[in-house]
């Protein structure tokens, strides 16, 4: 049996794995023992669900073979088999006529939660003259990657030491999003007595371990952050010369904090007064400490203000770059980085500045991503190329709404590659018209899914286990491909690369696609380096870049003063406060009283259930067998006002639609909130319209906004944790 080194793609872990395969056959996929990470992820790694079911997935009878392409009305699930030279002649003759007529802003594409080759993607769009990518990034990491190069000049990471005595994790960031942070968390509390503080609406599975829970009420958490903060100032808790000689802006942000006094927060939050007192005395005092986030910030209607507060808190305790406390990547030194693969100097200031959004949410388009880009660049070189690709978006909403109006100008083409809108993004109803409507629609998946049934192709995409890929964050580490992509007479696949290439050869992009396959590449990227993608995976697939903290008292911070710019020049110079604040959700008891007579409840949703990630896996029988239900999660008491009883299908219903999920009584969740699980469609429901797989029964998006009046001003991120509904026994 031969042994393959892969980098699992099926979260966020990205752990290393052996491929054992005899032949064309995958036999076994098991943690990689020769890989020195492999010993603090392993207990983790072998016991993932998804891991232990991979020969189940990899082998579904429901895997994406050939292309498809429709035969009939959308939505009828009529499809034609053909070759993949027809799928890219005839989708790139159609990307002809649209960008012939509309100009090449009329085609766009979304994509998933950056667990492919979104440099490529990125690539073909800038060089077609597009700049409308819209994806899951606008709220899932982007806003946390954004942030942190805004406040500090690079990615903040925080890292859990010997010598570590606090950690702050908010809003998840612990179990089922991040395992080996988590478990090294735990290991400081029981064997060096570190504090574990827990910030969290849910009674999640961290709070079970922490010293200090505070159950905040949702969408409120700017105001907590900004309560801790001035404390902190209050009595004298920062480190006072680190403030002083690295920090921009204390004073106003001192002003700033003094409006929120921990009596009146306490109000705002539901958190008692003496408990965000304690927060704060401890993460202070307790240093060095880490603060890890989860997606329950993002998600916020103010995940902007909120981020850069929850930042503010480790600059003003001397936390940042500190061991045992919260550290900066390390990009690989020498080599061709993504974004330079991107190739964003191809796309033209006019083209740019047509970006759907960009008018109003500036700090995740190409406007943000540039003034940062100025100052990593000065600091950091060729690294600063190292960016991820979730920074620089069109706004979502607006790109639905402009394919429905034509306003500002119309899109008549999109692209879905690794992503599934018709689940994961809000107001379910708008995407499905705005996708019926579409002139051309492309889906490249592993499996049909309720956005690909609106598909005019569907194109079967390769997985992890087939395709090779480098994972540059810190360090490198590589994949390399461990079964064929193409089997003669079972089934013929592509990588993204593939789809990419393939289309702009189609489109006359011949000169900018001179690598033939994603090896050739790695090899080039790897060139500077003196190894090719075989000689770097020979050598065990992965590089280690050099630790060293405090590299600001080298080269200051790659910010526009050098220093931590809690006032931030970026917010600034893009025309918003520099300062976080707090704002009310727009959808609260509070601000919609009138609204909440009628929905009393605060619905969240978002939270990480396993086996899933997002919409995915639910085709796979082993997995689903181990959740067969969506679930919400709702007080006993809360309940039983209601007549409903642990196991019964109860209506969630939004001033948007109502949809259908399993009671679970939850004691960790307070009376006046629910949490409805997300992603959910049934793959083994009939595909054609009205059905969609389900898509209408359980999708919670169906009940959530996405008017660009309420996303965050800043980013353009839309609310997932701050909404209003009502539930009732089905």
């Amino acid at each position: 049996m031969e042994t393959k080194r892969v980098i699992c793609m099926q979260c966020h872990n990205a752990c290393r794995l052996a491929a054992g395969v005899e032949g064309d056959r995958l036999i076994s996929v098991e943690p990689d023992e020769t890989f020195p990470g492999t010993r603090s992820s392993y207990p983790i790694t072998k016991g993932c669900p998804r891991r232990r079911n991979v020969i189940d997935y990899f082998y579904h009878p429901g895997r994406l073979n050939y292309p498809l392409k429709r035969i009939k009305g959308r939505g009828d699930n009529e499809w034609q088999q053909i070759s993949w030279d027809d799928a890219f002649a005839e989708i790139g003759e159609r990307i002809k006529q649209i960008t012939d007529r509309f100009g090449p802003e009329a085609m766009a594409t979304t994509s998933g939660t950056g667990r492919t080759h979104d440099e490529i993607r990125q690539r073909f769009f800038n060089l077609l003259g597009s700049p409308n990518h819209t994806g899951a990034g606008q709220i899932c990491y982007g806003p946390f990657c954004v942030m942190s190069n805004v406040l500090f000049g690079w990615r903040l990471f925080p890292v859990v030491r010997d010598n570590t005595k606090c950690i702050l994790l908010w809003g998840g960031g612990g179990p089922r999003y991040w395992d080996v942070f988590w478990k090294s968390a735990v290991n400081a509390r029981q064997e060096k007595g570190a504090k574990i503080i827990v910030i969290d609406p849910r009674g999640i599975d961290s709070t079970k371990h922490a010293d200090l829970w505070l159950q905040n009420r949702p969408g409120t958490d700017c105001a907590l952050a900004m309560a801790m903060i001035n404390h902190i100032i209050e009595k004298d808790l920062y480190n006072k010369a680190f403030v002083d000689a690295w920090c921009h802006g204390f004073s106003d942000l001192k002003q700033r904090a003094a409006q929120y006094p921990a009596g009146k927060v306490a109000e705002i939050t539901w958190v008692p007064e003496d408990k965000i007192r304690q927060a704060a005395q401890w993460y202070a005092t307790l240093t060095p400490g880490v603060t890890n986030h989860g997606m329950g910030i993002e998600h916020l209607h103010n995940a902007v203000e909120t981020l850069h507060a929850h930042f503010i808190l480790s600059a003003l305790c001397g936390n940042v770059d500190e061991k045992g406390g919260d550290i900066f990547t390390t990009p690989y030194s020498g080599i061709v980085h993504e974004q330079e693969i991107a190739a964003h100097d191809r796309l033209s200031d006019s083209q740019v500045n047509k970006t759907l959004g960009i008018d109003r949410f500036r700090l995740m388009s190409r406007k943000g991503f540039d003034l940062v880009q100025s100052h990593l660049q000065r600091v950091y070189g060729n690294e600063a190329f190292a960016r991820t690709s979730y920074e620089a978006f069109a706004h979502g909403p607006s790109l639905y709404r402009a394919i429905l109006t034509g306003k500002p100008y119309p899109v008549r083409g999109m692209i879905t590659l690794s992503s599934n809108p018709m689940v994961t993004v809000p107001n379910t109803r708008l995407v499905y018209e705005a996708l019926k409507s579409l002139d051309l629609y492309v889906v490249a998946d592993f499996f049909m899914t309720p956005s690909a049934q609106l598909a005019d192709y569907v194109l079967p995409a390769t997985t992890y286990l087939e395709r090779p890929w480098i994972w540059a964050y810190s360090g490198i580490v590589g994949s390399e491909r461990a079964m064929p992509k193409t089997l003669e007479g079972r089934y013929d696949r592509r990588d993204d690369y593939d789809i990419w290439r393939g289309l702009g050869l189609e489109l006359g992009q011949e000169a900018d696609w001179p690598w033939e396959s994603l090896e050739d590449l790695y090899d080039y990227r790897l060139k500077p380096a003196g190894l090719t993608f075989r000689e770097f995976m020979d050598r065990g697939g992965f590089l280690s870049s050099p630790k060293e903290n405090r590299r600001y008292q080298k080269s200051g911070f790659a910010t526009s003063t050098g220093k931590i710019e809690l006032s931030s020049k970026t917010l600034e110079a893009l025309g918003y406060d520099p300062l976080p604040r707090y704002d009310e959700p727009h959808e609260s008891p509070v601000s919609r009283p009138d609204s909440a007579a009628h929905f009393p409840l605060i619905l969240i949703t978002g939270g990480r259930h396993l086996p899933y990630y997002h919409s995915e896996h639910r085709q796979v029988a082993s997995m689903r067998k181990m959740h067969p239900d969506p679930l919400v999660q709702i007080h006993p008491d809360t309940a039983a006002g209601l007549g409903i009883e642990d196991g019964d299908w109860i209506w969630i219903e939004s001033p948007r639609g109502r949809i259908k999920q399993k009671c679970r009584i939850f004691e960790g969740i307070d009376q006046r909130v629910v949490h409805a699980q997300h992603g959910w469609w049934y793959p083994e429901k009939e595909g054609a319209e009205p059905s969609l797989h389900g898509v209408w029964e359980s999708n919670v998006n169906v009940l959530i906004d996405d008017d660009p009046d309420i996303c965050n001003p800043i980013s353009g991120g839309w609310p997932l944790r701050t909404l209003l509904c009502r539930v009732y026994k089905a």
